[in-house]
């Protein structure tokens, strides 16, 4: 075997044309991923300068679905790009200095571009899954190499604009880009290329997103998380190690603010005005689903201590080995009335594996952080 030239690939189909499409349709997921991702970061901070808002409940769950439906239909779109412009691998590297400069720039940021698109989409998968087959911390990783992705990306736009402003403007059969090689004509068409690129990419993710959409989860083939029945469970009571506490006796929810604290029974909090919500619960694994949630709201736990308005609230789980052990809510949903302290899930006493025996739920918050097993509510 010998290592390929760029005359090695003859296709017309491998060409500035498609690559500039597939790559605008490329290039709106990585956006539309960035943006969602950036509101799901920011919505995980313990303190946030600008609090983002309590309504609509379900504006997390649409920017999550998005987040997810954008990667996972950029999986395809990034494996067609490749195989348009993978004749480029091989192309000499020019020898005077002003033209070796640009391609150095291009193919750099290619390089930096093509790993990290890689990582994002793998490790976004994997995410999904639940399997972390690695030692660094997934939230934290993502995010610092979204920006080296963007950074890339800008880059190489800027070092190609010229010819993906020509190729996208002309004909989707105009040549004028071509490779002198290529000239053998392919099994289908070029528009027949964009058409299978992006058929591909809108079935991978509806096949990947559809558990989702309550009623549809048994086609989503693709979704190790699509919902059959209720509510996905991510850490069990077991896992977490909290069954003995949870179950116990002694068990008692701690409301502190200042100097006063009150302790109460999961009897003492089934003794007060009960309210019900629905609201959606959406995890950064790629599924939500909405529930009857029914309660004590926390509102009315912070006037058991004198707590006043406009007050930041963290809420801690007996689990203490986890990073969703707590979570601190900002002010407006603090004394948001839909925010509660759920007893009950659909009709039913939650499950253990629900967050018995009292569990958060609040609008438009990410799923990590409605902590589950609450056992104590301290006014920051």
């Amino acid at each position: 075997m010998r290592i390929p030239s760029e005359n090695s690939f003859t296709s017309r189909l491998r060409s500035a044309a498609v690559a500039a499409r597939v790559g605008l349709w490329l290039g709106i997921c990585f956006l539309i991923a960035l943006v969602t991702g950036l509101i799901s970061h920011y919505a995980q901070l313990d303190h946030q300068p600008v609090p983002l808002p309590a309504g609509p409940s379900r504006l997390y769950q649409l920017t999550q679905g998005l987040h997810v439906v954008a990667g996972t239909a950029a999986i395809p779109l990034l494996l067609v790009k490749l195989w348009a412009v993978f004749p480029k691998l091989f192309q000499p590297v020019p020898r005077q200095v002003r033209e070796a400069l640009p391609t150095a720039l291009e193919r750099g940021s290619i390089a930096v571009l093509v790993s990290t698109s890689l990582v994002q989409l793998a490790t976004g998968v994997l995410n999904v899954a639940q399997w972390y087959p690695w030692g660094f911390s997934f939230r934290s990783t993502h995010y610092a190499l979204a920006f080296v992705a963007v950074g890339a990306l800008l880059i190489h736009i800027a070092v190609k604009l010229p010819v993906v402003r020509e190729a996208l403007t002309g004909d989707i059969d105009d040549t004028a880009h071509d490779r002198p090689a290529a000239r053998r004509p392919g099994p289908v068409s070029r528009r027949g290329v964009l058409v299978l690129a992006g058929a591909s990419a809108l079935t991978t993710a509806f096949l990947y997103t559809a558990g989702t959409v309550p009623g549809v989860g048994r086609i989503a083939a693709l979704s190790p998380r699509s919902r059959k029945h209720g509510i996905p469970i991510n850490r069990t009571a077991h896992s977490a190690g909290v069954v003995a506490a949870a179950s116990s006796s002694a068990y008692r929810l701690e409301v502190v603010h200042g100097g006063t604290t009150r302790s109460l029974t999961r009897a003492d909090l089934a003794a007060m005005e009960q309210r019900t919500c629905t609201l959606p619960i959406a995890c950064v694994e790629g599924w939500s689903a909405t529930g009857d949630w029914g309660g004590v709201r926390l509102r009315d736990l912070l006037d058991l201590v004198g707590a006043p308005r406009g007050r930041e609230v963290r809420v801690r789980s007996i689990q203490t080995f986890s990073a969703s052990a707590d979570t601190v809510l900002p002010p407006n949903f603090a004394d948001d009335d839909r925010t509660l302290m759920a007893l009950v899930l659909d009709g039913e006493t939650l499950s253990m594996d629900h967050g018995y025996p009292v569990r958060l739920i609040a609008p438009d918050r990410p799923g990590v952080m409605q902590t589950k097993w609450v056992s104590r509510i301290e006014v920051l």
